[in-house]
């Protein structure tokens, strides 16, 4: 949302993301435009020298992430960015991407994922993702229990000035299937093209980061904010591949995405039944993911072991556990032919596509 407002607003703007969905070059885009594979051969050959050194002298050897980032910020100074839009690794102090001094921190809705790293708690996660807020500068984060204190407490240790967004900042809401629209402080009926609530309050963030700018003299206007949010892209987040039947992609796959997918689906289609072609990749708690699917009783649930066995839980294994809730309407299948039994099962049905990747 952030980068496509200010390339609305003209300026030129770096994108940094993971993971990619299809191609690697997603990662890092200039105004939108993906980096070429040329453009990555070039600099991953002049950083290999510098790895390659670097390994010869250091028990810990230099990661992927790590070279990735290390080419993103040296392109982004290349194209002589205005902006670079950083989303860190797992974040927090100890990411790689926190080399960056950024100018405005923006904190997310916090829950339990990657555990193993960050943390076993909410609380323990939090202070690690705190890490990222700089001395001097701005933090952006909605109001979360448990997490707000954390937050406001490191801004006050290192002079960082702390915009919190409550529920009641953001008003006036209405949806259709095309936009959803809101009012945040002075800015009234904002559409924004994504789904569910949970971007209403992505929105909102995104409006104050501008806010910001705006007070350090960055020239951007209503308009741009305007078509920067309804005509923003978001690949794998509530994403229609198809209108008849509706298939709709989406890439959650720990407790807060499930369940913001669950609330936008029922939001949307209260009345239809869904069937839920459902892949996880192993690095995931699959149980707490299917825990949450299984709350809908009416559900068709078709499991399968994604397009790499290496990568995701075994089938059998989600079959499994979604046999803990019910004995209905659980069935297993290849990838290749998920969608396949899905139609044959559809009627007015809505086909829920829910894996980590679409294609890797």
């Amino acid at each position: 949302m952030i980068n496509n407002i200010l390339v609305n607003a003209g300026y030129t703007v770096g994108k940094y993301i993971s993971p990619h969905l299809v191609k690697y070059n997603e990662r890092i885009t200039v105004n939108n435009v993906q980096i070429t594979d040329k453009e990555m051969s070039d600099l991953l050959e002049k950083i290999d020298i510098k790895v390659q050194e670097y390994n010869k002298t250091h028990e810990t050897k230099v990661k992927e992430f790590e070279v990735v980032t290390t080419l993103a910020l040296i392109y982004y100074a290349e194209k002589k960015c205005d902006f670079v839009v950083l989303e860190t690794g797992l974040g927090g102090i100890d990411d790689c991407t926190n080399i960056a001094d950024g100018m405005i921190s923006i904190i997310t809705n916090v829950g339990l994922d990657h555990v193993d790293i960050l943390g076993k708690t909410v609380e323990e996660i939090t202070e690690k993702k705190a890490g990222i807020i700089k001395q001097n500068n701005d933090t952006i984060v909605c109001y979360q229990d448990k997490i707000t204190d954390i937050i406001a407490k490191k801004c006050k240790e290192v002079n960082n000035k702390l915009h919190i967004i409550k529920e009641q900042d953001v008003g006036n809401y209405n949806y259709n299937e095309e936009y959803q629209s809101f009012d945040y402080k002075e800015y009234k009926q904002i559409k924004t093209n994504l789904k569910g609530k949970c971007q209403i309050y992505n929105s909102a963030i995104a409006i104050e980061c501008i806010e910001i700018l705006k007070q350090k003299g960055y020239n951007i206007t209503k308009e741009a904010i305007e078509t920067g949010l309804k005509t923003v892209v978001h690949k794998a987040r509530f994403e229609y591949l198809s209108k008849n039947p509706k298939i709709i992609f989406d890439g959650g796959h720990n407790e807060n995405a499930i369940n913001n997918l669950r609330c936008t689906i029922n939001q949307y289609y209260p009345k239809n039944k869904k069937i839920y072609i459902v892949s996880i990749l192993k690095t995931k708690d699959y149980k707490k993911v299917i825990e949450i699917l299984m709350q809908d009783k009416e559900g068709i649930f078709i499991f399968t072991t994604g397009n790499d066995p290496l990568k995701y839980v075994d089938k059998e294994n989600l079959y499994k556990e979604a046999e803990k809730y019910t004995d209905k309407n659980i069935y297993k299948e290849e990838l290749k032919n998920a969608v396949v039994q899905a139609k044959l099962k559809c009627k007015e049905e809505i086909i829920m596509i829910i894996r980590k990747f679409l294609c890797v």
